[in-house]
Formats: structure tokens, C-alpha cells, sequence
């Protein structure tokens, strides 16, 4: 027959035992890498997945791996010395492999975000903010960003964490400043519209000269052709002239050999041009003057 002392201690072992066999398994889940420590020590790193340890000796720390996102507020100033206040931040990752050394260094995430990952960021910042003026950060950030980048991946490259992505959230300028920015920008903006409509009163302004100079072009051609054809008709005329010349002169030359050679073709063509009618006129004087005395006309 058991005693109650007996029943007891029979519990108390049971209950260890449970208590040695849950403790002896763990279970590391996926986007993290266990950290074993044995009397507070770390011996090694483990993959996510089932494991095994030493009950009441060995325990076992989680780091994630997963990629991060720390946000810094900080103060700083531009190239032309304008205060600023600026919120950036980055995404960064421990690298899986170096997970044992970051926890043996720094003893955790907590502790190497605070002491090392937000003051290089802030210091990255800084010194990138200060490389650009206060307009130029208002503009176009993708400079700034890329300059905190090189700055960052420089300061962080001898620890076990991969760094990318960062971005600037806000920059908050002085009132007064912000109101010349605004007043600046109208004014470039307002430059660009005017330049465009130069722009394109230069481009009616060609495209009405071009249409004038086609236009005294084709006046021009049809004058031309005008004159080439009243040229053409005048030497046409002139070559007529001098050809029907030549035919008359050839005619005259043709009837004066004729004329010589035959006396009786003079008295004919008298007697073509003679039209019957006897002189009316008398010619000549003293007693020998012949009477002419017109004939009446039948």
C-alpha cells in the first residue's frame, strides 16, 4: 500500500520527467536563426525547424531575418547652412550566417539597433543632407537618397547586417523659407509656360514665313514660265519676220533678174498698174506742149 509521501514523490518525478521531456525539443520558426546558449553562453546557431537541447542547461534565443525597417527623426542642416528637420529610413537585413556573431557582439537586435544601426543612420543622414540645398531637396530627394545609401553601405560594411532601401520620409523647412520656396517655384513654373508659348508663336511665326516664301516661290515660277513663253512667242514672231523678209526679198530679187532678162515684162506690169485712165496733167513747155484733154469718164 502506497503512503502519501510515496504518492507524492511518485508525482513529483512524473512532472519531471514531462517537464525534462517537453523541455528537451524546440522549435525554430521560419524567417528567424536560433541562438544555443549553454549556461548563458552561445555555442552555436541553428536553422529554422525541430530541434533538440539539454533541458535546464541549454536555452535558445530567436534572431529574425527578415527584412527590417528602422525610422529615424533627426536634425540637420543644407548646403546653404538652412536648418532642417528630416525623417529618413532604411531597410536592413542580418545576414542569416552571421546571426551568432551579431548576438555574441551586441546581444540581440534591441541592442544593435540602438548602439550601432540608428546612430550610423542618423550619421549617414547628416552628412548626405548637408551635401544638397534646401530646394533641391524639395524637388528631386532621389540625389539626397542615393547619397544616404553609399554613405550607409560604407559605415555599415563591417558588421553582419545588409542595408538597402533608404528613403526620406518628410523634410520640414522654416515657414519663412517654405513660402520664398513656393514663391521660387511659381516663378520657374510660370518661366516655363511663357518659354512655351514663345516656343510655339516661333513655330507659327516659321511655319507663316514658309508659307509665304512657298507661296513667292510659285510666284515666282509662274512669272517664269510667263516670261519664257512670251520670250518663246517673240522669237517665234521674230523668226516669222525675218523669214517672211527673206521670201520678200527673195520675190524682188527673183522679179528684178526678170525684169532684166525679159524688157517686155516692164510694160506689162505698167500696164497692171496702169488703171485706163489718160493723165490730166501736162508736162512740160514752149510751142511744141502737147494738148492733153481728159476724156470724160464713161
Amino acid at each position: 500500500m502506497m503512503t502519501p509521501l510515496k504518492i507524492t514523490l511518485g508525482v513529483i518525478c512524473i512532472s519531471f520527467a514531462a517537464l525534462t521531456a517537453l523541455g528537451s525539443f524546440y522549435v525554430v520558426s521560419e524567417g528567424h536563426i536560433g541562438i544555443k546558449t549553454r549556461f548563458s553562453r552561445a555555442v552555436e546557431q541553428v536553422d529554422p525547424g525541430l530541434h533538440l537541447k539539454v533541458p535546464f542547461i541549454e536555452s535558445v534565443k530567436k534572431i529574425e531575418v527578415r527584412e527590417r525597417k528602422n525610422v529615424e527623426e533627426l536634425s540637420a542642416a543644407t548646403a546653404n547652412q538652412l536648418p532642417i528637420t528630416a525623417t529618413v529610413s532604411v531597410n536592413w537585413t542580418v545576414q542569416s550566417e552571421s546571426a551568432l556573431d551579431l548576438f555574441v557582439l551586441y546581444g540581440g537586435l534591441d541592442q544593435f539597433e540602438s548602439r550601432i544601426l540608428d546612430p550610423k543612420l542618423r550619421q549617414a543622414a547628416k552628412s548626405a543632407l548637408a551635401e544638397f540645398s534646401a530646394s533641391e531637396l524639395i524637388r528631386n530627394r532621389t540625389s539626397a537618397t542615393g547619397t544616404i545609401q553609399e554613405k550607409l553601405v560604407s559605415l555599415m560594411e563591417p558588421y553582419p547586417v545588409t542595408v538597402n532601401s533608404p528613403q526620406i520620409e518628410n523634410v520640414i523647412l522654416p515657414p519663412q523659407y517654405m513660402d520664398a520656396i513656393l514663391a521660387k517655384e511659381k516663378a520657374r513654373e510660370d518661366a516655363v509656360k511663357e518659354r512655351h508659348t514663345l516656343e510655339q508663336q516661333k513655330l507659327q511665326a516659321q511655319q507663316l514665313t514658309q508659307t509665304a516664301e512657298a507661296e513667292r516661290d510659285a510666284t515666282m515660277a509662274r512669272a517664269d514660265g510667263n516670261a519664257y513663253r512670251v520670250k518663246q512667242e517673240a522669237a517665234a514672231e521674230a523668226e516669222a519676220i525675218r523669214l517672211k523678209g527673206e521670201a520678200e526679198a527673195q520675190a524682188a530679187n527673183l522679179l528684178q533678174e526678170a525684169l532684166s532678162d525679159n524688157p517686155l515684162l516692164v510694160q506689162y506690169e505698167q500696164a497692171k498698174r496702169w488703171g485706163g485712165k489718160l493723165p490730166t496733167t501736162v508736162m512740160g513747155g514752149g510751142s511744141n506742149i502737147p494738148i492733153i484733154m481728159s476724156m470724160p469718164s464713161k
